[in-house]
C-alpha cells in the first residue's frame, strides 16, 4: 500500500522541485520514497516511468553512478525515418593530442630528413598504399579500411581543435573558451545522435567511454558536451579510466609521460561498471518491487503533476534493465572476457576500450565515441619518435586490429562504420622545443589523416593527398563538416534533420556532405 506523507514530512523540500515523497510498505518492509525525475513531455510513457521511478526505493548499489548518468531524453525520433545507406552504427575512435600523419598513415620517404622523421614505410595488404613501420597488424588490414588523408581545418590550438572534430564545425562559435566547455559552443556529434536516435535496451542512443577528455591542469576539454542543445542532452560519459595529471598512454602496460617516458603505477586501475544487485535482494524480488508500479499509479495529484512538468532522469529506467538484462549487464563486465581475446586487445585501456565498445554494438548503441588516450596523450611535442614506437602505437595497433577482426567474425563490420582521427595532425618540419632533449612536431590543423572502416566503405581506398612535405592537401580536401556529415548518414539520419537549442531556434544538422568515394 502507500501513503502520501504530510506537509511536515516533506519539510524542507523546495516547492519549485515539485516532488513528490511517498511511503510505501512491501511484505512488511516500509520505506519512504523521493520521486524526482518524471515523464517528459515527449519521452516514455507514464508507466515506464513510475517503473524507473521505483529504483528510488530499491537501494541499488552501483559505482559509478555519475557515469552512467544521463541527463534528457531522446526526442521524438523512435519514428525517425532512415536514409539510404549500408551503416547502422558507428564508432568513432578519438586520440586526443594530435595522431602525427607523418609518424602513421600518411609518411614522406622522399622528403628531406627534418620533414620524413625516423620511421620507415612499410606495404600493406593494398596494393599501393604504405604506412608506418611501427603498425604491422593494421597494414596486414589496409585492404579493410581507407584513408582520408586531406582533412583540413583552420585551428591549432588543442581546445578548439577538440572542439571542431567533435562537433564536426570548423567555425569556432561566439564566446568560445579554450579554457572551459560552455553553453554557447556547438553540441558534440555525440549529444546530437543521442537526441536524435531512439534508445534500445534501456541504453543510450550515443555515449562515450572510457571518460571525459581533460587537460593536464584537470579543466574539461570543450566540444565533447551538448553546449547550445541544452546541459540536458549532455553525453553519456562511461568514465572507468581515473584521470591523472601526470599519466598518458595505454595504462597500464603502456603508462608513460611525455617528457620522462616509461611509468609504473600500480594504483592506476580500468573501473569498468559494476552492476549488482543489493546484497539479499533476488532478481525475482527485483522485479517484485518494480511491480509496485500498479500501485504507484494511484497515487497523488502531486506525482501526476510531477511527472507532467518536470525533466526524466534515463539514468534511473536504465538502472532496471542494467541489472535485470543479462546481455546488458554482461557488455560491462570484463570478467567474462576469455584471457586470448584480452590478449589480442592488450591488456590495456586501449583493449579494454575497445572490448566493452564491440560489446555495448551488439546490446543496440548506435554511436560510441572511444578516447584512445587522455590527458592528450598524442600530443608529440617533443620525444616523438620513442613515444610513439614505445608507448602508443603499438597497443592503438593492436586493439584497433583486433576490433577490425571481431566486428568482421561478429558480422557486425558491415553494418557498422569505424572513425579514427584526432584534433589535428603535426607540423611538417620536425623541431625541438627549448629545454626538451628529444625533438617532436607542433600542432598542425592544416593536415591529418582520418582512418574509416566498415558499414561499406571501400577497404584499400585512399582519398586526397597533401605535397611532398605533408603540410597541406593538394587534392580532395575534406573539412569535418564533411566528416560528420558521413556519421550522421551511416546513422541513417536524414539530411533535411535539424536540432533546436533551448530558445527553439532550429539548426541544420548537417553542415557539409558526406565524404564523396568511400563507399
Amino acid at each position: 500500500m502507500y501513503t502520501e506523507l504530510g506537509q511536515s514530512s516533506r519539510a524542507g523540500i523546495p516547492a519549485r522541485e515539485r516532488r513528490a515523497l511517498v511511503s510505501l510498505t512491501c511484505r512488511g518492509e516500509r520505506t519512504n520514497v523521493l520521486f524526482m525525475q518524471p515523464l517528459p513531455p515527449h519521452g516514455l510513457s507514464r508507466r515506464q516511468a513510475i517503473q524507473a521511478g521505483a529504483i528510488g526505493l530499491l537501494g541499488l548499489g552501483m559505482n559509478h553512478l555519475s557515469a552512467l548518468e544521463a541527463l534528457g531524453v531522446p526526442s521524438a525520433a523512435s519514428g525517425l525515418p532512415r536514409s539510404a545507406g549500408r551503416a547502422k552504427s558507428v564508432v568513432y575512435l578519438f586520440l586526443s593530442g594530435g595522431l602525427a600523419q607523418h609518424e602513421s598513415f600518411d609518411m614522406k620517404p622522399d622528403a628531406p630528413l627534418e620533414f620524413r622523421g625516423e620511421f620507415k614505410p612499410i606495404s600493406t595488404s593494398a596494393d599501393g598504399i604504405q604506412i608506418c613501420e611501427h603498425l604491422p597488424m593494421l597494414a596486414k588490414r589496409a585492404h579493410k579500411y581507407a584513408l582520408v588523408r586531406s582533412l583540413t581545418h583552420p585551428s591549432n590550438d588543442h581546445s578548439g581543435a577538440h572542439h571542431i572534430m567533435l562537433t564536426g564545425r570548423s567555425e569556432i562559435p561566439l564566446g568560445f573558451d579554450p579554457a572551459k566547455p560552455k553553453g554557447s559552443d556547438w553540441p558534440s556529434m555525440v549529444s546530437l545522435a543521442g537526441s536524435l536516435l531512439p534508445a534500445r535496451n534501456n541504453l543510450p542512443p550515443a555515449l562515450v567511454l572510457p571518460d571525459k577528455l581533460q587537460h593536464r591542469e584537470g579543466r574539461f576539454i570543450p566540444g565533447q558536451f551538448a553546449g547550445q542543445l541544452g546541459k540536458q542532452s549532455d553525453p553519456w560519459f562511461l568514465e572507468m579510466a581515473p584521470y591523472h595529471p601526470q599519466h598518458y598512454g595505454a595504462f597500464p602496460e603502456y603508462l608513460f609521460h611525455h617528457e620522462k617516458g616509461a611509468l609504473v603505477d600500480r594504483s592506476v586501475l580500468f573501473q569498468a561498471p559494476h552492476l549488482a544487485l543489493p546484497q539479499g535482494i533476488t532478481r525475482d524480488r527485483l522485479l517484485d518491487r518494480v511491480a509496485l508500479r500498479q500501485t504507484l499509479e494511484g497515487q497523488t495529484r502531486l506525482l501526476n503533476q510531477s511527472i507532467e512538468d518536470t525533466t526524466f532522469d534515463r539514468y534511473r529506467e536504465a538502472a532496471v534493465s542494467l541489472i535485470t538484462n543479462g546481455s546488458v549487464r554482461d557488455a560491462f563486465d570484463l570478467s567474462l572476457v576469455a584471457p586470448e581475446v584480452m590478449e589480442r586487445y592488450g591488456n590495456n585501456s586501449f583493449g579494454w576500450s575497445l572490448i566493452m565498445a564491440r560489446r555495448l554494438l551488439e546490446t543496440g548503441v548506435r554511436l560510441i565515441q572511444v578516447n584512445l588516450g587522455n590527458n592528450e596523450s598524442w600530443d608529440t611535442h617533443q620525444a616523438l619518435f620513442p613515444n610513439l614506437k614505445d608507448f602508443l602505437l603499438p597497443p592503438m595497433d593492436r586493439a584497433v586490429s583486433a576490433f577490425f577482426d571481431d566486428l568482421e567474425a561478429s558480422g557486425l563490420m558491415s553494418e557498422t562504420l569505424v572513425v579514427m582521427g584526432s584534433e589535428f595532425g603535426r607540423t611538417p618540419k620536425i623541431t625541438t622545443l627549448p629545454g626538451a632533449k628529444l625533438p617532436g612536431r607542433d600542432h598542425w590543423g592544416a593536415s591529418q589523416t582520418v582512418l574509416l572502416a566498415g558499414g561499406g566503405v571501400r577497404g584499400g581506398t585512399v582519398i586526397g593527398a597533401t605535397d611532398k612535405k605533408g603540410g597541406y592537401p593538394i587534392s580532395e580536401p575534406q573539412k569535418p563538416e564533411n566528416l560528420a556529415a558521413t556519421i550522421y548518414q551511416a546513422l541513417g539520419i536524414p539530411h533535411t534533420m535539424e536540432w533546436h537549442d533551448p530558445l527553439q531556434r532550429p539548426h541544420s544538422l548537417y553542415q557539409g556532405q558526406p565524404i564523396p568515394g568511400l563507399t
